[in-house]
Parts: structure tokens; sequence; C-alpha cells
């Protein structure tokens, strides 16, 4: 499901249930400094100071890149081969002008894909024609296995449509109450409408002159988080548009699941994309729109991974010495295996060594597609970093695509079947103790290898923004900013050894914390969520890296700075 994409539903949470606020750079912070963050900023100061290393080419597979940002518009990657808008594939690459990127979720008329189907839908779609109508005492004991299969999906995706339709009612009902509590606190500040922030005072009420009400006491309670999140907002009216503007997205996000998520009827590839969608070996479709519609998650992610350092604008990137490219495959539902797969590819030919995947669901149409392209990126030595997820679940028990586990073919005897170049990241929260993991990251002693800051990440958003945003989808490319530093200064080392690296260099936690996804109802030790039963670590990981020998023979030059 959406559960990887930073959605209004997380955005909702974290405006009306997070009243803690972390420092913008708590992520490049270090224990020493009150923040279990990736120690960058110790890493720089007394490992890489000036230093020079090897450009490292990240892709980041997301939603788009807004790729003229002021803070990364210098770091955003340019193909060398390619000369912009002259129509022409100049480096025959199969893409025609495709100077930062490509654009998989877009169609020849430049069109893109907005709202997008979930994979279950479209798995329900495609067996609905079958047997939607039959009759399971006529059926063959491989039909009843798929029929059954059928029922499942049938169920969720009705299932889902009824509680997008409750969502919207409440989402109104609640609008509706919190506003005619604002009109009522708005009536009793009257000339003194620029004195809101006196709901901050530790009894509003009495200093309202304002009877509590049930509708009072939740637009007083609304009012508060808004107000903590913003200095701006100096009277009622902007609390209200502020309530408006985020509940509107609410709306917008339930009614997307109506009429796109969960529509069986729904197919952007024949209305938008028009390529093939049966031919998963397919490789050339879409256009190089590389932002899209909306940019916003992907451009938060590339600023974590490498928004310039230094220039004391907005947020620093964790890796300096970066290029940013931006293949878009994530539109706002579940991404399609053929485009992940054809995505990877791309990055993997255009130069890429570190690919970032904030992006997964529940279920999988074709996960060979995916395998083989994963396969392909270990083959050319890139190193792919992915989401654990935003459900709270354990990875080890239920099922996350796209994953490690490539299947058998290809390899013998009994060799594990899981992709070496593959990094799997849970969040972490910037709080101590037992609230240090983000309840709502996936975890799992198998299959996620590490935690990373994913709570509250402030980084670059479209048209020269910054904004906080959290997710395992911002775990992702701060674990991604750390390895492009090491790929940077110790170029020598395969993308095998670099995840290596990261494993053996986290920092150990004994904690015992809150289990995620119970919401405090369960403590569990730290160790137990994760292979490495740590958090990661560039200040560790640069030490580890310099007594690491390198496998790949490289020009001595690119070892200056190592």
């Amino acid at each position: 499901m959406k559960s990887f994409l930073f959605s209004a539903c997380l955005l909702f949470t974290f405006l009306f249930g997070n009243a803690q606020t972390a420092p913008k750079n708590w992520y490049h912070l270090d224990a020493s400094e009150g923040y279990n963050g990736t120690s960058a900023t110790k890493a720089y100061k007394e490992i890489i100071k000036e230093k020079i290393g090897k450009p490292v080419v990240v892709a980041i597979i997301d939603s788009g890149i807004d790729i003229e940002h002021e803070d990364l518009k210098a770091n955003i990657w340019k193909n060398p081969g390619e000369i912009a808008g002259n129509g022409i594939d100049d480096d025959k690459n199969g893409y025609i002008d495709d100077i930062h990127g490509w654009n998989f979720i877009g169609g020849p008329n430049g069109k893109n894909v907005g709202p997008e189907t979930y994979e279950v839908t479209r798995l329900y779609a495609a067996m609905k024609y079958k047997y939607e109508n039959a009759d399971p005492e006529k059926l063959s004991k491989s039909q009843k296995a798929e029929y059954d299969q059928f029922l499942t999906y049938k169920s969720k995706v009705e299932a889902e449509r009824e509680k997008a339709k409750s969502d919207l009612e409440q989402i109104s009902a609640f609008e509706s109450q919190v506003l005619k509590g604002m009109n009522s606190i708005e009536f009793a500040l009257g000339e003194r409408k620029n004195e809101v922030r006196v709901l901050l005072s530790d009894d509003p009420y009495k200093g309202l002159n304002l009877n509590e009400t049930p509708e009072i006491a939740m637009a007083v309670n609304v009012a508060k988080q808004i107000l903590k999140q913003s200095d701006e907002i100096t009277n009622v009216s902007q609390l209200k548009e502020s309530l408006i503007s985020i509940l509107n997205d609410e709306k917008t996000d339930s009614q997307n699941k109506l009429d796109y998520a969960y529509n069986p009827d729904y197919d952007s590839r024949k209305l938008i994309v028009k390529d093939n969608y049966a031919d998963s070996n397919e490789r050339f479709y879409g256009n190089n729109d590389v932002e899209g519609p909306d940019a916003l998650h992907g451009t938060h992610v590339a600023g974590i991974v490498g928004a310039v350092v230094g220039n004391e604008i907005g947020s620093d990137g964790i890796a300096r010495n970066v290029k940013l490219m931006s293949v878009r495959a994530v539109p706002d539902g579940d991404e399609r295996d053929k485009d992940v797969a054809n995505a990877i590819r791309y990055a993997v030919d255009n130069g890429a060594t570190i690919i970032n995947m904030s992006f997964g669901k529940g279920y999988s149409w074709d996960k060979k597609a995916v395998d083989e392209a994963v396969k392909y990126a270990a083959k050319h030595d890139v190193l792919l970093v992915h989401a654990a997820g935003n459900s709270g679940q354990n990875n080890d028990k239920t099922d996350n695509f796209p994953n490690d586990f490539i299947g058998k073919h290809g390899f013998i005897f009994k060799k594990k079947c899981h992709a070496d170049n593959w990094l799997e990241v849970g969040a972490l929260s910037f709080k101590p103790g037992e609230d240090m993991v983000a309840g709502f990251s996936n975890y799992g002693k198998e299959n996620v290898d590490l935690f990373s800051p994913g709570v509250q990440i402030y980084a670059t958003t479209p048209n020269d923004q910054y904004q906080y945003l959290q997710g395992t989808s911002m775990a992702a490319p701060a674990a991604a900013g750390v390895a492009a530093v090491i790929r940077s200064y110790y170029p020598a080392l395969t993308a095998e050894q670099v995840k290596e690296v990261l494993m053996k260099s986290v920092k150990p936690i004994g904690d015992v914390v809150k289990k995620p996804g119970t919401k405090g109802a369960e403590k569990v030790a730290f160790s137990e969520l994760s292979v490495s039963g740590g958090t990661i670590n560039l200040y560790n990981a640069l030490q580890l890296a310099a007594k690491t020998k390198g496998k790949k023979k490289i020009k001595e030059e690119l070892q200056k700075g190592a």
C-alpha cells in the first residue's frame, strides 16, 4: 500500500499528535551531542576535514525532484552525453533528452501519472473478469486456489473502499466541530484577534473568558498543535486556513482511494503511459519530466542525501561530492514492478553507484522482473538502499515488496538467495531510551539490516522550501548518504563491502524499546529489531572503511583524500 510515501495521514498524525520538535540538524549529530543521529557532523569535523573524494552518483527512484531547488541544483546529475532540448537520443541509450534522469510514469505526450491504483486493486481487476460470477463448485483444484486468492483481493479492495467513504464522513464531521469551536474562540478574542497565542497558556479558557464545550476543547487542542509548529500564525483566521489546508489533503487522500487507488476500473497505463504493460521486458517508454506533478517526497529524499553541504541555506545533505539522478517510478499509489525494474536498470546504465528506493507495497505483480534488475545492479557493483516501510510490522512475517530475496534461479547448491548489494533500513526517532524507534517503522531480525534517522527530518521540498517529514522514506536516504560518503572516499570498496562496512560499524543499542506497531504496549530489546542490532554511524563507518582492503582496481588519483 502507499505506506512508504509520506502521506497526508502521517502529516496529520505528526501535526496533531507530536508536540516535541527536534533540532533541524539532529540526524547529523552524534550521541555525544545529545542525539543518536548519523554522526556526520563529527565525521566531517574530525576525519574528512578538507579531504576531497571521488564524485558519486546517487539515483533517487521516487516521485520526482525539484531540480531547480536552491539547495539542490548544484548537485543535480547531468547526463554528459545528451544535448538538452534537441529531441535526439544523443548518447543512444534509448531515452531522448534524458538530461537529469528519466520518468517511467509518464506518457509520450508529456502527461504524467498522478493518483494511481494499489497493487491489490490491479490483481483484483486482472482476475475479476474470470471469477466475478464463477461457480466455485465447477472450478478445478488449481482454479479453486486462484479463486480463493481472488476473493482475498476482492475483500481487501471492497473493505478499503468502505473505509475511505467512512473516513470522508469523519473528516467532514471533525472539520465542522473544530471550525465551530474556532468561531467561538474568534468571537471571545474580539478586538484581541492577534493575541491568539493565549491558547498556549496553562489555562486558555480563563485567558479567553470562555466556557469549555466539546467543540471549543477540540478547537483549543488543534490550535495548540498548529501554533507550536508555526511562529507565523497570529490570528484565528490563519489557524482556520492551516486546519482547512491539512484536512483538504486528508479529504483528497480518501477521495483518491475511491477514484483511483481502490478503483479496479482505472487503468493509468492505457490512459497515460501507453506502454505494453504485459511486456515486462519493454524498456523504452515514458518521458524526460524528472520533477512531475508532485515532487514533495522525492525532493525531500534527495535533500537528505545531497543538499549542498555548508552553504548556510536550508539544510545540509549527509553527503558532499554527490550528484543526484532523478528517476521517476513512484506515483501517488503503488509503484509498478515493471517501472521499478526499468528505473534500476536506467540508473545502473547511466552511472549511479547507489540507488535510494523509498517506496514499497504489500503485493507484487511481477517480482521476477525486479529480482532480475536487482541482480543486474549487483553485477555492476551498485548498492540498493530500501526503506523498510511504515506499517509497524515485522517484515520477517509479513510480505513487503520489493525485497532482497531474489530466488534460487542463478545460484548453485545452497548459497543464500539474498542480494548482497541490498540495504534494508528502519526508522529511528530523535528521542532517547525506549522511544528511540519510530512507532510506525517496520522491523525484522532477518529482513531489516539497520536503523537510521527517520522522525522529524528537516530537508528540501519544492519551490525552495524546507519541511519536517518522517517515515522510513527519510531513514533510507540518510543511510544512502552515509553510503555515498564511503563510496566517495573509499572508491575501491565494492557495493557488497560498503554494505558490510555499514553493518559492522553500527552503533550497537542495548536498550529495551517500545515495539513498533504496539503503541508502547509491548517492549523488546532493540537488538531484536534488525540484523545488525544497531544504528547507522558515519564516523564509525569511515574508521572501519580505512581498515578494509578494497577489491576494485581504480586509478591512483581517485584515492586522493581516502
